[in-house]
């Protein structure tokens, strides 16, 4: 009976180790998914995703560094990154996985994610981004 059991237990691990993973949004994908729901403005934020899109900088006033970032949760992310603050991110690519921390702001779409740099005049947390193991702030 216990040889039985051993191997139902195993034929049961074996099953549910062969089944496809499934991303699983974090607590911080919550907290902006909230941000997001609440037209919420000004928060600190920080999680991680995957690049959708690479699009072109931003050179209106300060120059930015802009690209789609995806939530474990499907929600997007518009990334923009002062590149007159903090060097650009190097060899940034569609699916590259990012970290980043920042501040939310609402917008329609999924939100924007900025201050992901140091603030030379120290009024806003110092963010960041890391990529491929390097961090840009």
């Amino acid at each position: 009976m216990r040889k039985l059991i051993a191997l139902l237990i195993v034929g049961v691990v074996l099953v549910a180790g062969c089944s496809p993973p499934q991303a699983k949004s974090s607590v911080a994908d919550r907290v902006i998914a909230d941000a997001f729901a609440n037209h919420q403005s000004g928060l600190t934020v920080s999680d991680s995703g995957v690049v959708d899109r690479v699009l072109s900088d931003d050179a209106d006033g300060g120059r930015h560094q802009r690209f789609i970032l995806r939530l474990a949760s499907g929600q997007t992310l518009l990334m923009t990154h002062n590149i007159d603050i903090a060097p650009r991110v190097s060899g940034l690519t569609v699916g590259d996985s990012v970290e980043f921390s920042g501040q939310y702001e609402w917008n329609d779409q999924g939100g924007v994610v900025h201050w992901t740099h140091h603030d030379p005049s120290g009024q806003h947390p110092a963010g960041w981004l890391k990529h491929a193991g390097v961090t840009y702030q």
